[in-house]
C-alpha cells in the first residue's frame, strides 16, 4: 500500500510539473510583443548529429524574455567514421576528420516540431528551410517542395553556408561558391517568394597572408548586387573563430550599408565568437556602437546557440553584448534587439503565405 501511495504521489508530482511548464509556455506565448527584451534571429534547434532541444522545452527557455525566434536545424550531418574516430562518437565537426554531408530531413523535423505547437505558440517562431545543398542547381526545387509540403510554416532559408572556416572543406561533394549558378537560382527563387535568406559567408579566408585582399568579400558584394529583390541577413558580419576583422572592417561595412543598391542587405551579430571581437576592448565596442547607431535599421541580434539546455546557456551571448547595448541609442537598441527582426520577418510571413496561397492551390488542382 505504501508503495502504491508513493507511486501515485510521484505521478501527481510529474503531472503537476508538466502542467506548470505548459502554463508557463501559454503565459509567455500570450505576452504582448513589446514586453519581451529580445528576438533571436539565429537559433539552431538541433546539432551536427541532428539531436537537440524539444521545442516545448525550448519555448519554456524563451520564457518572458525572448519574443520570437528564427528557428532551424543544421543542414549538415557529421559522419561517424569508425576508421577515423573508432568507438568515439563525434557530435561536432571539429571532433573528427570524417566528412560532413547534407541532411535534408532537417526541414521535416523543424516543420513537425512547429506544427506540434498551439497556434499562439507558433506565432513566436519563424522556421527556416536549410536542408539543401547550395552547390546543387536543384536546391531551389527542394525549397519549393518544402514550402508546398508544409504550407504555413516557413519564413526563410538558412542558415546556409558558402564559405566557412573548417567546415567548407569537410563537406562531401562539390564545394559551394559565391559564383555558382546554383546559388543564383536559389536566391532568385527566395526573392520571388519573399523568403529571408540567412547566409553564412566568411569575410576572408583563415590565416590570410599580410596584404592579401579578401576576394570573398568582393564576390559577396557582387552576389548581393545580383539579387536586389532578395532580403539578406549576412550572418556574424562575416567573422568567426579564426576569421578576424579585416583591415578597416568598420569602413567596409559602412560603405556597404550606405550604398542604396545594397539596402536589402542586413547583418546579424550572432555567435559568441563574434561578440568576443565587438566587446574585446572599449575602443572596439565604441566603434561597433557608433556604426550601429548610424545604421540602426540594419543590424539584428541573434544567439547562434545550438540546442541550448537551459536559459542561462541560451542567453549567454545576450549578456555578453551588455557593454555594446549600453552604448546604443534607445532607438538603435530596440531595433537591434526586437524591431528589425519583426519588420523583416513580418514581411516575409506576409509574402510567403501569399505565394503559398497561389501555388499550393495549383498543386492541389
Amino acid at each position: 500500500m505504501a508503495d502504491r501511495i508513493l507511486e501515485c504521489g510521484s505521478r501527481l508530482t510529474i503531472a503537476a510539473t508538466t502542467i506548470a511548464i505548459a502554463a508557463l509556455s501559454v503565459v509567455a506565448a500570450l505576452q504582448p510583443r513589446d514586453r519581451y527584451e529580445l528576438n533571436d534571429s539565429h537559433l539552431h534547434l538541433t546539432n551536427y548529429i541532428q539531436e537537440g532541444t524539444n521545442i516545448r522545452d525550448f519555448l519554456t527557455l524563451m520564457g518572458t524574455k525572448v519574443g520570437r525566434v528564427a528557428l532551424f536545424g543544421i543542414p549538415l550531418q557529421q559522419q561517424w567514421s569508425y576508421g577515423n574516430s573508432g568507438d568515439f562518437a563525434p557530435t561536432y565537426y571539429l571532433q573528427t576528420d570524417a566528412p560532413l554531408y547534407y541532411y535534408s530531413f532537417t526541414d521535416a523535423v523543424i516543420a513537425t516540431a512547429y506544427r506540434s505547437l498551439a497556434p499562439a505558440e507558433r506565432e513566436r517562431f519563424d522556421p527556416m528551410i536549410t536542408g539543401f545543398n547550395p552547390a546543387d542547381v536543384y536546391a531551389a526545387d527542394h525549397v519549393r517542395r518544402v514550402l508546398t509540403t508544409f504550407p504555413g510554416v516557413f519564413s526563410g532559408i538558412g542558415e546556409f553556408t558558402i564559405h566557412k572556416e573548417f567546415v567548407s572543406s569537410k563537406i562531401a561533394g562539390e564545394t559551394a561558391s559565391l559564383t555558382n549558378r546554383a546559388l543564383d537560382r536559389l536566391l532568385d527563387f527566395a526573392g520571388e517568394v519573399g523568403l529571408v535568406a540567412l547566409m553564412h559567408n566568411d569575410i576572408d579566408v583563415p590565416f590570410p597572408k599580410p596584404g592579401q585582399e579578401p576576394y570573398q568579400l568582393v564576390q559577396l558584394r557582387d552576389l548581393f548586387l545580383r539579387h536586389p529583390k532578395t532580403t539578406f541577413i549576412w550572418a556574424h558580419i562575416g567573422l568567426g573563430r579564426v576569421i578576424h576583422p579585416v583591415r578597416d572592417q568598420i569602413g567596409i561595412i559602412e560603405k556597404a550599408l550606405s550604398n542604396p543598391a545594397l539596402s536589402h542587405v542586413n547583418v546579424d551579430i550572432s555567435w559568441d565568437e563574434v561578440a568576443k571581437y565587438l566587446v574585446a576592448t572599449p575602443e572596439a565596442t565604441r566603434a561597433a556602437a557608433d556604426l550601429i547607431n548610424r545604421y540602426p535599421d540594419r543590424f539584428l541580434f541573434g544567439t547562434d546557440e545550438v540546442a541550448p539546455a537551459d536559459q542561462t546557456t541560451y542567453l549567454k551571448v545576450y549578456r555578453q553584448y551588455a557593454p555594446l547595448f549600453a552604448q546604443l541609442t534607445p532607438e538603435a537598441r530596440e531595433n537591434v534587439r526586437t524591431r528589425n527582426y519583426e519588420r523583416l520577418f513580418d514581411e516575409a510571413r506576409r509574402r510567403v503565405r501569399a505565394w503559398e496561397h497561389v501555388h499550393v492551390k495549383e498543386i492541389a488542382r
